[in-house]
């Protein structure tokens, strides 16, 4: 390899370090001479936490990747060589230019219920006052639980978390698995949460009934498309099953032109080499509406065919 030095770029979240350091750790594993520099930029998501994801049009697109934006330009620039990324939060129509040079073997997929007590989706009470800032999670609660009330909340993971305690608590949160586990708070056998001094309960959903993002719990690597030296890099990390499902899952967002903060989970297994995946797609014009759900399979190397597939079932 002739590349000596990398210079990764990230978002300066305690979960985006946390998960920089991870690709560092890979990349000084794969090449031990390799000078490797981090570099933290702060995105427009990151910048207008006083805006709710549903006012950000005004500001910027959403579904254009509000925490992807600036780390694209320092890219384009040749400011940094690689952009870590939490996939989920990369639009499924990557700008031109740009290109996934790997994803790390996939972390747990599921979302987790956190509350002070422990409660299921089914014994929240009755109006409980539940907080997301996704708008999958919120119609899939929605669907599940009618009479529950959405709290659109903002921060990073350990503030979202402590939303749960306080002076006017809200009844329970809900957060991705594998940001809680990557931050050490989630533990070991998936049902407390320790934060501070506190120990909060964590119901892990079941993916088959609470269908995850699509990319949920994969770190993607973003590269300049030109940058043959960097992707050879950065592409000897990259997992190939994790890729698989999370072409997939991608490909069918595209294809329905959806984004980030579009209603739609995706789940994907893989099984005796073939490809599963389960669909739910809510209606944004009218989220009360009953969601429509297909499922389908392929073979593991067939993804984006396995996408188009369940894109004409809707």
């Amino acid at each position: 390899m002739s590349i000596e030095k990398i210079t990764l770029g990230t978002r300066g979240s305690e979960l985006a370090l946390t998960q920089t350091n991870m690709v560092t750790a890979e990349l000084q594993t794969a090449f031990p001479h390799l000078r490797i520099e981090r570099q933290i930029i702060q995105t427009s998501g990151d910048k207008r936490q006083d805006l709710r994801f549903s006012e950000f049009s005004d500001v910027a697109q959403v579904d254009k990747g509000i925490f992807i934006k600036e780390l694209e330009i320092a890219l384009e620039s040749s400011q940094i060589d690689a952009a870590v990324h939490s996939l989920k939060d990369v639009p499924s129509d990557l700008a031109a230019g740009f290109t996934i040079a790997a994803v790390l073997p996939r972390a747990a997929i599921e979302d987790v219920l956190v509350s002070a007590q422990p409660y299921t989706l089914e014994t929240l009470p009755q109006g409980a006052r539940v907080g997301t800032s996704s708008v999958r999670r919120a119609a899939q609660l929605k669907f599940l639980r009618p009479d529950v009330q959405i709290v659109e909340i903002r921060g990073n993971v350990p503030t979202r978390v402590k939303k749960v305690l306080g002076d006017q608590p809200l009844d329970a949160v809900l957060l991705a698995a594998a940001g809680l586990l990557r931050l050490g708070l989630l533990n070991a056998n998936l049902s407390r949460i320790h934060i501070d001094t506190h120990t909060l309960y964590g119901l892990v959903l079941d993916p088959v009934t609470f269908l995850p993002a699509a990319g949920q719990g994969a770190i993607a690597i973003e590269c300049r498309a030109g940058d043959a030296a960097s992707i050879q890099a950065i592409r000897s990390l990259n997992h190939p099953e994790t890729e698989s499902r999370v072409t997939a899952e991608r490909e069918f967002l595209k294809i329905l032109g959806a984004g980030c903060q579009t209603p739609v989970g995706a789940h994907t297994w893989i099984k005796d080499g073939q490809l599963y995946m389960a669909v739910r797609v809510f209606n944004e014009a009218d989220l009360s509406a009953p969601p429509v759900e297909r499922e389908a399979h392929r073979p593991v190397h067939e993804a984006k065919q396995l996408a188009a597939d369940l894109a004409g079932m809707l």
